[in-house]
């Protein structure tokens, strides 16, 4: 229909037991610079504006495991994957062709290759607006031998035209739920699957650092790759808000109910602190604004609990690659008096981000009179918050 808005999912397959790479965790949820590996892997797309909907696919024993691994993060009910991964796959595209309105456009992605670059996942995308399918792929540039079982060379392989094919791989939503529905078995990527079915799929160039952890070397290399991706290792952000003030029945600033006969006035629960921290965050992390998140024209956030707005900067500040410095944080008002709640303020913030309170600094001043918080019509607050790269913490432990 015109004006149908075109979607996008993402299949995440993490239903693999990483047997060769040994030990009893999934690789999928081993840890990788401070999280999980399927976590990272998860944050690149929910970062990507192109992509609607994340549709994990996981074993069943899992459930728990990936509801810890992604918290905070939107997607769709995971499904329980097959004994291969062709059939999880299949088990995937399934639960989306049952949704209301299936996606037009479906990417199908490891669990196990952590590093995304958005510049390879955008070329994917774009590749789709004028082929059936599209893979990222590398060139192979080594020269490639065959092998008996007595590991004696049998004979050299001519490597022109060969190329190493990573995920995520596009395609067709349709396309390639009727491939996979109708391919025989064996095959071990969903290009394989659209060639069986006749299907045009080109490559676009890949990245060396989409790495596939399948083996403990794999991770530790993982760990550089990240740390070094997550330059730069330090990013600062700054927050402002301000509030009308009116009669009520007590102000509240960082969560916490200072007694007054005055109150703040606003969509939400109109505390100004920690709306100015929420979009300190988002400013480092260079993820829009609290009212691009949270607009005040949405119904649903009329009176919320600003608690929850912190808590999703702060979980999109951790998966963008980040943690928390410290935070200095300054309440502009003639009234209340902040000091003797400051403590009480602090406690709570380093709750909500989960850091020790010595992280957390709040102070508060007047403007001598002067201008509306002055002459007491409003309540500022102003946050600066400096971030660190969690990659780069988790090296130098």
């Amino acid at each position: 229909m015109p004006g149908t808005a075109v979607t996008t999912a993402v299949i995440i397959v993490a239903a693999g037991r990483g047997q060769r790479f040994g030990g009893e965790t999934p690789k999928q949820y081993l840890m990788l610079g401070g999280q999980p590996v399927v976590r990272h892997c998860v944050a690149a797309f929910a970062r990507h504006p192109g992509i609607d909907i994340i549709q994990p696919v996981i074993h069943p024993d899992d459930a728990a495991t990936l509801k810890g691994a992604l918290d905070g993060f939107a997607y769709a009910p995971p499904v329980a994957g097959g004994a291969s991964r062709q059939q999880s796959v299949l088990n995937g595209l399934r639960a989306l062709a049952a949704l209301p309105v299936p996606p037009d456009y479906v990417l199908v992605h490891d669990a196990a290759r952590p590093y995304v670059p958005e510049d390879l996942l955008q070329r994917v995308l774009d590749a789709l607006q004028t082929v059936p399918g599209a893979i990222p792929a590398l060139a192979v540039v080594d020269t490639l031998k065959r092998a008996g079982d007595d590991a004696m060379i049998a004979e050299t392989v001519p490597r022109d035209g060969l190329w190493r094919a990573q995920t995520p791989q596009g395609f067709r939503f349709q396309d390639l739920l009727a491939a996979h529905e109708n391919a025989p078995g064996g095959l071990t990527d969903d290009a394989a699957v659209m060639e069986a079915a006749g299907a045009a799929v080109t490559l676009v160039d890949g990245s060396e650092n989409n790495i596939k952890v399948t083996t403990p070397e794999d991770l530790a290399r993982m760990e550089e790759i990240m740390g070094e991706a997550a330059s730069p290792l330090m990013r600062i952000g700054k927050g402002f808000d301000v509030h009308k003030i009116g009669p009520g029945d007590g102000v509240q600033l960082c969560g916490v109910t200072i007694a007054s006969d005055l109150a703040l006035i606003g969509h939400s629960d109109a505390d100004v602190a920690l709306h100015a921290l929420t979009d300190a965050i988002l400013g480092a992390i260079a993820d829009g604004d609290i009212g691009s998140h949270f607009p005040p024209s949405d119904a649903k956030w009329k009176g919320a609990d600003s608690e929850m707005f912190l808590a999703h900067a702060c979980d999109l500040m951790k998966a963008a690659g980040y943690g928390l410095s410290n935070i200095d944080l300054t309440v502009i008002c003639e009234a209340p008096k902040v000091g003797p709640h400051r403590d009480a303020m602090r406690a709570n913030v380093a709750r909500i981000l989960g850091v020790d309170v010595a992280q957390i600094s709040v102070k508060a001043t007047t403007t001598e009179k002067l201008g509306f918080t002055g002459r007491g019509e409003g309540i500022a607050a102003e946050a600066v918050v400096l971030l660190h790269a969690c990659c780069k913490v988790a090296l130098t432990r």
